[in-house]
């Protein structure tokens, strides 16, 4: 079970970095640290079962272009809150008061951003699904404990940034956008110095 927790820790680490810099940006809600614990646990625990149920033969195709996939909906999410991070103050969408009190519109779109970011940082857990069979677990448990890691690490790590983000504003939010161009970067790089 620990070399299955290890990889669960391993596969969350994006999904953490996330979840840091959308808490910096996002307003101060327990609402939205279980959504984003949700989002990116369902991600984690849904891409590997995904994986291990296509095997090798679709995976390979899959892992010719997944890190691609990922630097472009990273990077774009990254530059569209560096974006937000420099408009002016009375253009700011939403308040503090969380996910409540937002408007629909916003509402729809922070919940659309939200599945691209986790499936943004999932991507490489299909590939991790072939894997699975190497535990000795049943697959539906390796994915389900691989879930619970990933969520367990992003709620508290959205909700404390977002306590810091209150205070920081467009700062944290700024940084936020360069933490997702430079996790789309990393994932870019590592795999084009794989291949």
């Amino acid at each position: 079970m620990l070399p299955l927790f290890l990889l669960a820790l391993a596969l969350s680490a994006d999904a953490f970095a996330v979840s840091i810099a959308r808490g910096a940006a996002g307003p101060h809600n327990l609402v939205r640290a279980l959504e984003t614990g949700l989002a990116f646990g369902a991600a984690q625990g849904i891409m590997p079962l995904a994986g291990w149920a296509l095997g090798a033969l679709f995976m390979a195709y899959i892992a010719a272009v997944d890190h691609w996939i990922a630097f472009a909906l990273l990077t774009f999410l990254g530059v569209r809150m560096l974006f937000a991070a420099f408009r002016e103050d009375g253009d700011e969408e939403g308040d503090e008061n969380g996910a409540f009190s937002d408007g629909g519109a916003e509402r729809r779109n922070h919940l659309v951003v939200l599945l691209v970011a986790a499936f943004a940082t999932s991507i490489d857990a299909a590939a991790a699904g072939l894997t699975l069979d190497l535990f000795g677990l049943p697959v539906w448990l390796s994915c389900a404990v691989i879930a619970c890691v990933t969520a367990a690490v992003c709620v508290p790590a959205y909700w404390f940034a977002s306590r810091i983000g209150g205070r920081f504003g467009h700062l944290a939010e700024g940084a936020g956008g360069v933490v997702l161009v430079g996790l789309g970067a990393k994932i870019l790089i590592e795999h084009m110095a794989w291949a």
